[in-house]
């Protein structure tokens, strides 16, 4: 009966994670600006969360709101501060309670460890989608610059490439955060920090480069095309330095496999029958017959 109960709690976490995951990955081709997605209409599970314990005031009071915040809109999670942290709490309770199911009796010691490695799971899920989605923004960045430097010696000003760009194309992590500046430029912010705050946002070193190009060129009147073609070569040449740190590590990475699972495989394979004929006698008769 007790594991039955555990296996309904952590289905339960399950789902939840599920749901929210889903509810992050819903309605890609609409951006919102930061101050609409606390705007929008929420699921009522996420609303559920957010309102079963009031935690803005005293996030506000650490001053780990506006932290949160930008952790969750650069993963693109569609939940507020307050409801992440609820969910961290929810999460929490959740594994310290499967330690008393498990054990049938309360031990301090493993509802402590439990409820500790609840609390972190949210950051760790958090921390992935933030490095996976930076990963492919990073990968995906030299080919959106070539199509911007291909629409901007058409005729097209940065805007209408950009626009361009975001209407021809897949969705994919790059397309949504310039359509996220769009959104920002038409609702009245400059350009220039529309750019600086995408820079801030991801804090991405190829895309960092890319926005202080954009602004050094518009600063000093040089042509955009141009800096563009150099921007591609300069992100295409940090793709292949990258790939090659990889590729030095990969003998070093190789040698933890090699000693703790090939060599003993190899020394058993060798060594094991002349420990069997050793240990039954066998090799020192056959020593004492061939004298």
């Amino acid at each position: 009966m007790l594991a039955i109960i555990y296996l309904l709690g952590l289905v339960s976490i399950s789902l939840l994670f599920i749901g929210i995951y889903n509810a992050s990955k819903a309605s890609e081709r609409k951006i919102r600006l930061p101050e609409a997605l606390n705007k929008a209409p929420k699921v009522k599970l996420h609303s559920f969360i957010g309102v079963i314990l009031p935690s803005r005031r005293l996030l506000e009071r650490l001053n780990l709101h506006e932290k949160l915040k930008h952790k969750l809109d650069a993963a693109r999670v569609k939940l507020a501060a307050e409801e992440f942290f609820n969910l961290k709490l929810f999460s929490a309770i959740a594994f310290g309670a499967s330690t008393f199911f498990v054990s049938s009796r309360f031990q301090a010691l493993p509802f402590t460890v439990g409820a500790l490695l609840g609390f972190i799971i949210p950051d760790i899920w958090i921390n992935r989608q933030i490095a996976k989605r930076k990963y492919v923004i990073a990968r995906l960045l030299p080919e959106t610059v070539d199509l911007l430097a291909l629409c901007v010696e058409a005729g097209l000003d940065f805007t209408t490439a950009v626009r361009w760009i975001i209407e021809k194309t897949s969705m994919n992590p790059m397309v949504e955060e310039l359509a996220f500046v769009l959104e920002e430029i038409k609702w009245g912010k400059p350009r220039t920090q529309a750019l600086k705050d995408m820079s801030r946002r991801l804090n991405i070193p190829e895309v960092s480069t890319f926005v202080q190009t954009l602004v050094q060129a518009e600063r000093m009147g040089t042509p955009v095309a141009e800096a563009f073609t150099i921007l591609s070569e300069d992100t295409r040449l940090q793709r292949f330095r990258a790939g090659e740190r990889f590729a030095m590590q990969a003998p070093i990475k190789i040698l933890i496999p090699l000693i703790f699972c090939i060599l003993p495989v190899i020394a058993i394979i060798i060594g094991g029958p002349i420990f069997l004929q050793f240990s039954s006698g066998g090799l020192l008769s056959g020593i004492g017959v061939g004298k």
